[in-house]
């Protein structure tokens, strides 16, 4: 006689599957990237420095455990991931790293704590304050991150050529600038590079796909 089915375990099963898709700090930069928007084999190969094939085997096992979706256009396979549901994984996984794993709280420390000691500012206040004309937001991710998505009214101007626009950026109102995520460290380089310049800048609290997570507003060049 056969054993009953036993829905539990095979819930857990199944989630151990994107347990086994998330053990692989390749693929967690993966998704990272994919979160700013839909890109290429090719394009992920050269952002991770991997080789194609086996950036393609790690894109494999993400979409194995149903975080990402691909399309094939030509000779080409884009990627993108299913849904926002993974940025908030990634954002799981970060806190709860922080607050088991010592390795991850003392990095997170002296890499990212010890470089701004000024508040960052939250996504909801950076909104209401820009509404109003207070501050300039800035991008500074690269070009094609930001015509996927951006803050509404920011300016991208990314972090390698930033030093050589700081004309662009209004003298005598704060910028907030952001990036890719809360372990992004454009938007900290961004910041210090600014306030050296003597400008008024703060960082977003986290980046893009948190802010689409949130629920706020979303603009497309």
């Amino acid at each position: 006689m056969a054993a009953p089915p036993n829905p539990k375990r095979e819930v857990l099963h199944s989630l151990a599957r994107i347990g086994a898709a998330l053990s692989s700090a390749v693929r967690l930069e993966l998704l990272e990237l994919l979160a700013q928007g839909e890109r290429s084999v090719d394009q992920l190969a050269a952002l991770t420095g991997a080789s194609v094939a086996n950036t393609s085997q790690h894109l494999q096992k993400l979409k194995a455990a149903g975080l990402i979706a691909g399309r094939k256009a030509g000779q080409y396979v884009f990627y993108r991931l299913a849904g926002d549901e993974a940025v908030a994984l990634l954002g799981a996984l970060g806190r709860a790293g922080e607050v088991f794993l010592a390795e991850v709280e003392r990095t997170v420390r002296t890499y990212y704590a010890a470089r701004d000691d000024l508040e960052p500012v939250p996504a909801r206040e950076l909104l209401e304050r820009a509404k109003k004309g207070l501050v300039t937001v800035l991008d500074v991710r690269p070009p094609e991150e930001f015509a996927a998505g951006h803050v509404p009214g920011a300016v991208n101007i990314p972090v390698h050529a930033l030093e050589k626009r700081l004309a662009e950026l209004p003298k005598r109102r704060e910028v907030v600038a952001y990036c890719r995520g809360p372990y992004c460290l454009m938007s900290y380089r961004a910041v210090a590079l600014l306030r050296k310049k003597g400008l008024k800048a703060r960082r977003l609290r986290d980046g893009l796909p948190e802010w689409r997570l949130a629920g706020l507003p979303v603009a497309r060049k």
